[in-house]
């Protein structure tokens, strides 16, 4: 054999090899995606996907059990694809599927699974989930009608859960509990037509025929009436009488078996670093005290006669900086939001192709929830993305808030980034549509900083309201660790919030609920854009007249929701390549 041959049958057998492996790799990928939307099909039906409209997910503990036993075998099965037979771009993949499935098996050990209730929505109010489902066709309607006939085994299935966290030992704090018995008691009406299940059936499309609407409208009443409501009874029994007396006094994860171990687990999840809850918490007291004086110098520009306190209690309580009914307060949100969009261009080259709306939070849940929220748009493009706004009480929600509040949530904020993430279809399912919140949240206060570059903050009002904003953001570094890790009470973390930041009681007191009931998740906004700052900072310094704010977000978001670490990674890359 010749060498010219000896080199041709090695390169084939090489070929062969990255062949095995990217097949082996990218059947992995799409196995587990499709089992991942059959496990959940109201997910599914978020995305678009119709395969299981009429289900939901079996959260019984046998199920969750027999998901977690699939999530080890994924990852055994993956370790044994040799990662560096992958081109380059696929070991990124791989390593970010590693990471996904890897932190789903070390979760497990925790049980959060029997902590089923939020006082934010859940069980409590699945009539929301037909915010995103279709509502086109007869079938659409009929497959909701299914799911509303299976409510009775969604119900039982988080009493069981519930019940089984009760015995181990894993509680809620009975202080957001307290919140659900009013949630639950609008599920409890005496007729079918009063139900907020009814409403989706109440203004249905003009497209369907007489038959067809009578029959719908006259099933739905049944269901409630049959199935949906004496579920709700069943649920209310349980969780008045046996749930909430056995709800903690405490609020912090510490708490709980394994509870610091668990948080120390969710702080470097959330923040994909390997900073310990101490660390997070004196880098949240550093960034309080480097935007207090920054706040300070706003204070001296308006000339305002009073202490940090008394300015705070100003902006809380004076009627000029807020709206006197919903109605307006919702229409400031659309016109602060036409007013953005068209600065986009300035600091973007490529924008995504779906639009997003703004809607107002539901009234059922508006009183125990944020601010605002986002939603993505469905992967089918059947939906658009949702800027959702609180219009509840606007007497408590300043005017100096709406730009910031719109940066970070719409555009450039968290529609501009998912959107645009789920339009790189080059890319495998799990990375198009999941993410690393440190990046997402990260991201949504990177672009608060933006709000200057897009004409924005121009009054020394809605400058404060900025640094409020990140201020806020601060906090939660100190609160979320204060609370979980280091024993801090409610009223610690409330007082705390309310001495440096001049958001309204209302808001404090629902957003350090939040914290208390998602631990570690606000951990990531402040993490994430420290380091994206830090990385636009380098590459400016690194490239001088030569940088491109354009050209730099786009590769910033070319690959979608990363962890920190490859971010600097892939950002360094960048900056060497336009060198």
């Amino acid at each position: 054999m010749t060498r010219f041959t000896t080199l041709l049958v090695a390169l084939f057998a090489t070929s062969t090899v990255l062949a095995d492996a990217t097949s082996d790799f990218n059947a992995l990928l799409d196995e587990v995606w499709e089992y991942r939307l059959d496990q959940f099909p109201t997910f599914a039906s978020y995305l678009g996907d119709r395969r299981a409209n009429d289900q939901w997910p079996d959260q019984s503990l046998d199920a969750i059990q027999a998901r977690q036993a699939a999530a080890r075998d994924f990852l055994s099965r993956l370790y044994a694809i040799p990662r560096a037979e992958l081109s380059e771009g696929d070991q990124l993949n791989y390593e970010l599927f590693r990471r996904d499935l890897q932190d789903d098996v070390d979760r497990f050990k925790f049980k959060g699974y029997l902590l089923p209730f939020s006082h934010r929505g859940g069980v409590q109010t699945l009539d929301d989930r037909t915010r995103s489902i279709p509502q086109a066709t007869v079938e659409d309607y009929e497959d909701w009608l299914a799911r509303m006939a299976s409510i009775d085994t969604v119900i039982e299935q988080t009493i069981a859960r519930a019940e089984q966290g009760r015995k181990d030992g894993i509680m809620p704090p009975a202080v957001l509990m307290q919140r659900i018995p009013d949630q639950i008691a609008t599920q409890l009406v005496e007729t079918g037509t009063e139900s907020p299940f009814y409403e989706f059936f109440d203004d249905l499309p003009a497209s369907f025929n007489d038959a067809d609407r009578e029959r719908l409208q006259a099933a739905a009443v049944d269901t409630i009436e049959e199935t949906v409501v004496p579920a709700y009874r069943r649920l209310a029994r349980y969780f008045e009488d046996t749930y909430l007396p056995a709800s903690r006094q405490s609020v912090g994860l510490s708490e709980l078996p394994n509870g610091s171990e668990w948080y120390e687990f969710l702080t470097k999840s959330f923040t994909t670093t390997a900073m310990t809850p101490d660390e997070v918490h004196r880098l949240g007291l550093d960034e309080v005290k480097r935007i207090r004086d920054e706040m300070q110098l706003i204070i001296d520009e308006v000339e305002f006669e009073g202490d940090f306190a008394a300015f705070l209690e100003f902006l809380r309580t004076d009627p000029q900086f807020y709206y006197d009914n919903p109605e307006d307060l919702y229409q400031a949100y659309l016109a602060t939001s036409k007013r953005i969009d068209p600065e986009l261009v300035k600091l973007f080259g490529k924008l995504p192709r779906m639009p997003y709306g703004v809607k107002p939070i539901p009234a059922a849940t508006a009183p125990d929830t944020t601010t605002a929220y986002y939603s993505r748009p469905a992967a089918d493009g059947s939906r658009a993305g949702i800027y959702w706004v609180n219009l509840y009480r606007p007497e408590v929600r300043p005017k100096y808030e709406i730009e910031v509040l719109s940066v970070h949530e719409a555009m450039p904020g968290h529609h501009l980034q998912l959107a645009l993430q789920q339009e790189l279809g080059e890319m495998p399912n799990f990375r198009r549509f999941s993410g690393f919140t440190a990046f997402v949240e990260g991201w949504g206060l990177y672009s608060e900083s933006l709000g200057p570059e897009l004409g924005l903050y121009k009054d020394p009002y809605s400058r404060f309201g900025a640094l409020t904003y990140e201020m806020w953001r601060a906090v939660r570094l100190v609160v979320d660790t204060g609370m979980h890790y280091k024993g801090w009470t409610r009223e610690q973390a409330i007082d705390f919030f309310k001495a440096n930041a001049a958001k309204t009681e209302h808001d404090i007191v629902n957003e350090i609920d939040r914290y208390i009931g998602n631990p570690g998740q606000a951990l990531a906004y402040k993490v994430g854009q420290l380091r994206i700052l830090a990385i636009r900072k380098n590459a400016e310094a690194a490239l001088g007249e030569d940088f491109d704010i354009r050209a730099f977000h786009d590769h910033l978001l070319g690959a979608g929701a990363l962890p920190l670490d490859v971010l600097e990674q892939r950002m360094d890359a960048w900056v060497q390549a336009q060198l």
